[in-house]
């Protein structure tokens, strides 16, 4: 290819901007409009057509499109489908209108999402209720026997089999597994759980481990344990029983006796036969409660009289601990079975009031000296049963007989544990409002039985959900915190002080909270015990900010920092500073200037900064929004200090480079021209405090992008010789940019972010001045220079791709007015005034870029690389047309040839070309432009062969 002489064609900026305008029309809403109802084919008219429609019909379906809703419905209004779904069918039993009403009352009594259901209390108790001693399991053997029988003999060895294994529960035959540690103890439990789904006729009896209190401590987990078992149990026996019944007709939830198949009800009695032959008490009651459900499959009220007679047999167990938690598991089964039976409920809360005053009689005494179990810590063991009995107990129940179950505490002696559980069970809203008798209370119970901090705990969990008096909120607080700060203990202190901190920052001020966490400090600090506490102590810091949302308040209690210096684990310690960072990013609206805000967070970010170590810095980027008003050498000073503390926090400084810049651009801004000197001084600051920060960025695209945004502030500002520095320095550290980077952990190439940032930069020339005694387009050239010495990838077009983008930055350049400009900053347009030399060097610089365009091109000869060298030359193509001056019969012929390079070999995508010819065509009517017409004619379009 012959070279070229670069002519830039002359642009009208403002004149092609009116030719790309849309011109305006008019709409006529007679005809279509987008809000218009759509015309909808009939379905039953397809339907038909299928079978052999008239042409009429046919006709008149393929005129409008088919909706597709209709499509799927074929035809069928989903309005008429829900009517015709809400009609009334005919019920399969007349159902009288008592029992209607009886039913709609057991629905409004059903449990709901309002009442916390035993599964949340389960983990709390397996971690609380450990022991270290050794544990034993009596496993029954008959469920271990596996006697081979013959077809013949079948029925009478099965007989046999189930009669033996009642044998041997009766006569005590079992194998008892000694010294079991207490995750041995769990891990077999789970063992026979696990076995009881996978083979669940194995019919182990578990329930009997409930008899057994030999290590008391364990009692409440193994409760847990066993019940868990028994669940799994009942449930696979009704699925089975369900299942008798779906083979002739699936039932419904509300199905009743007369439903129910003989086969099913025979299998159903059966079991509660096999459950009456056994003999002890305990075993017999928790395996008949775990099948309660079934008892729908026999009666109506077989539910009903079940657990009243259930009740009534809890009074046999001697053993007060067993008796509690056999009632509680009555009671927890009777609300998932049935909810609206209330009396059963009642019946075993009064129950237990009756025979409470066994828990302190001799044979439990005798017990507990020989386990060597302090009453204090026996009488926990009770709190999770009592616990459950009383919310089932007052759940939704009436005022009345909350009053009366009070009462009825109030009576009895050594009431504490029952206290506790009222406190525990009954609605927050309950307790509040009569807080201060359940302090009188509390202060009328006996140390020595229950700790009193126990149940002040207990106390403010519910004054935490719920308000009290507003006369009355100082004297609890008082009361209590006279019990809570003479707890020796620093664990049980914890514990209970960090309940009422919720209290005491949600109605009082900071004086209050200030004194607390001076009390948490005395209490924590000694013998360091804060090391074994900082869970609580992270709640402590929790609901303070939850409460205290200024900041300048927080930060002026004269124990918070302090209280802060007990996290002395590192990561316990950065945790803490995050939550508070947090709760001021979130909280804190206005910007602000406060020197005590201020202070304390950034000794926060400084210890937060002080942690890092192999972390990754993303994980620990906060963002941090500060302002002096428009004290900006303040600002400027705290951005100093910043980088200074937070050297280690790449995102960090970006982030306090990116504020400079920011800075720099408000003070112009606000200034408006007053104290030219003094604003002048300080912008240069701003830039000084870039220029220095930048480089010890380890990014290189971070310190390439902060290079020429820096510079663009900069030239904004007026800062020409800044602005030199700026870019200037990024063209230097160019040839520092890697082949490929990291980014997310993988590998990638870093070509395309060097392209995109070349093409902003050259962006950026466009304003830049030449500098006077650098000569003509230094910047330009020195950009070309260093990309020319670049390590480039192997069979990459990259250098050729930017010089085809510099063509249009040199054709913008050579025009008489530029496209864009900076405000009081004179570029190339006002320097040179379109001078005959500069635009000759613009058209020299030209020639020599498509000069080394064309050598590229005719180095790609290879069939591997025909699709590239179509690629560039369209590109150059493009490049010409828009920009060169194509009268120019060389520069003409040579888009031609480009032109037909491109399509040579079919690599070209054919939309793009039609589209390039009508827009050469569309130009070629434009005025001045009527050369493009005898190019069009010279272009044809050429497909692969």
């Amino acid at each position: 290819m012959a070279s070229v002489q670069w002519h830039s064609r002359g642009r009208n900026y403002e004149g092609e901007l009116q030719n790309c305008r849309l011109d305006p029309s008019t709409v006529e809403f007679s005809d279509y409009h987008p809000l218009k109802a759509i015309t909808v084919t009939d379905a039953k008219a397809r339907r038909s057509g299928r079978k052999g429609s008239t042409s009429s019909s046919s006709s008149s379906s393929s005129s409008v499109a088919p909706d597709p809703l209709s499509s799927m419905l074929e035809g069928t209004d989903p309005l008429s489908l829900f009517a015709a779904a809400s009609e009334p069918q005919p019920l399969p039993h007349s159902i009288s209108a008592g029992e209607l009403g009886r039913k709609r009352q057991e629905k409004e009594e059903e449990v709901d999402l309002d009442f916390e259901p035993w599964t949340s209390k389960r983990g709390e108790i397996l971690s609380r209720f450990t022991t270290t001693e050794k544990l034993s399991i009596n496993l029954f053997m008959g469920s271990d026997k596996n006697k081979a029988s013959s077809p013949s003999s079948a029925v009478s060895e099965k007989v046999r089999t189930r009669l033996e294994e009642l044998d041997d529960l009766e006569e005590g035959s079992q194998r008892e597994l000694l010294n079991l540690s207490q995750q041995d103890y769990v891990n077999r439990i789970e063992e026979l759980n696990q076995s009881l789904k996978e083979a669940w006729g194995s019919d182990q009896k578990c329930s009997k481990l409930l008899s057994d209190t030999s290590v008391i401590q364990f009692y409440p987990s193994k409760f847990v344990l066993i019940t868990d078992i028994l669940d799994t149990f009942g449930g696979l026996v009704y699925e089975r029983i369900w299942s008798m019944c779906a083979d002739s007709h699936p039932l419904p939830e509300s199905f009743c006796a007369d439903d129910v198949t003989d086969t099913a009800k025979e299998t159903c009695l059966n079991w509660f036969f096999k459950i009456a032959s056994i003999r002890e008490l305990v075993p017999r009651l928790y395996v008949e409660a775990a099948l309660l459900k079934c008892n729908r499959f026999l009666t109506k009220s077989g539910i009903q009289e079940t657990l009243q007679r259930l009740t009534a047999m809890i009074r046999g167990i001697g053993d007060p601990l067993v008796a509690v938690y056999a009632r509680a598991y009555l009671c927890r089964v009777g609300m998932e079975v049935a909810p609206h039976l209330k009396d059963s409920l009642n019946k075993n809360f009064f129950d237990l009031l009756a025979c409470f005053r066994q828990i302190h009689g001799d044979s439990v005494q005798n017990q507990l000296v020989m386990q060597r179990v302090e009453i204090p810590i026996y009488l926990t063991l009770y709190s999770p049963a009592i616990n459950w009995i009383l919310q089932c107990v007052a759940y939704r129940a009436p005022e009345v007989l909350l009053t009366e179950m009070m009462d009825r505490c109030k009576k009895l002696a050594n009431n504490a544990l029952l206290l506790n559980s009222v406190m525990w069970a009954f609605r927050a809203e309950f307790v509040a409002t009569r807080a201060t008798d359940f302090i009188g209370m509390i202060k009328d119970c006996d140390e020595a039985g229950f700790p009193k901090h126990l149940l002040f705990a207990s106390l403010g969990r519910s004054l935490s959900c719920a308000d009290p008096p507003e006369n009355e909120r100082l004297s609890i607080l008082n009361e209590a915190w006279k019990v809570i700060t003479k707890v020796r203990s620093p664990q049980d202190y914890i514990n209970c002080a960090e309940i009422w901190v919720e209290f005491t920052c949600r109605h009082f001020t900071k004086r209050e909270a200030n004194t607390i966490l001076t009390d948490i400090i005395k209490h924590m600090t000694p013998d360091r015990a804060f090391e074994d506490s900082y869970p609580k102590l992270q709640s402590v810091i929790r609901k303070i900010l939850t409460y205290f949302h200024d900041f300048s308040v927080l930060f002026s209690m004269e124990k918070f920092l302090p209280f802060l210096d007990m996290f002395q684990k590192d990561g316990v310690r950065v945790e803490v500073c995050k939550s508070i960072m947090e709760a001021f990013i979130k909280h804190q609206q206005e910007p602000t200037r406060d020197p005590v805000i201020l202070n304390a967070l950034l000794h926060i970010c400084k210890t937060m900064h002080d942690s890092v170590n192999a972390l990754t810095l993303e994980d620990e980027k906060r963002s941090l929004s500060v302002s002096f008003g428009r004290d900006f050498e303040q600002q400027l000073s705290f951005c100093v200090e910043a980088r200074a503390t937070f050297c280690n926090l790449e995102p960090v400084i970006i982030h306090l480079i990116h504020t400079v810049n920011q800075l720099s651009m408000e003070t112009r801004r606000v200034m408006k021209g007053s104290h030219s000197r003094k604003t002048a001084a300080f912008v240069r600051a701003c830039a000084a405090y870039s220029f220095i920060t930048i480089p010890s960025l380890t990014s290189i695209f971070s310190r390439l992008n902060l290079y020429l945004l820096s510079g663009q502030v900069a030239l904004a500002n007026q800062c020409l010789s800044q602005a030199d520095a700026f870019l200037k320095a990024a063209v230097s550290i160019l040839p520092e940019v890697p082949r490929t980077i990291s980014i997310e952990g993988k590998q990638r190439s870093s070509e395309p972010f060097l392209l995109d940032f070349i093409n902003n930069f050259l962006s950026t020339l466009l304003v830049v001045p030449d500098h006077p005694e650098q000569g003509v387009l230094y910047l330009v050239r020195g950009l070309l220079n260093m990309l020319q010495d670049y390590t480039w990838e192997d069979n990459s077009d990259a250098k050729v791709r930017v010089y085809i983008s510099t063509l249009p930055l040199l054709a913008a350049m050579s025009q008489e007015s530029f496209l864009y400009s900076i405000p009081k900053v004179d570029s190339n347009e006002t320097l040179y005034g379109g001078d005959p030399k500069f635009i000759a060097e613009i058209n020299k610089l030209c020639e020599t870029l498509i000069g080394q365009v064309l050598d590229h091109l005719k180095n790609l000869g290879k069939d591997e690389e025909m699709r590239r060298q179509a690629s560039l030359a369209f590109s150059l193509f493009g490049s010409l047309l828009g920009h060169g001056d194509l009268r120019n019969n060389k520069l003409n012929q040579l888009a031609v040839n480009l032109w037909n390079l491109s399509h040579k070999h079919g690599f070209c995508d054919t939309r793009t070309s039609v589209r390039t010819l009508e827009h050469i065509k569309n130009e070629a009517q434009q005025a001045g432009m009527s050369h493009l017409s005898d190019l069009t004619a010279r272009l044809s379009l050429q497909s692969r062969a």
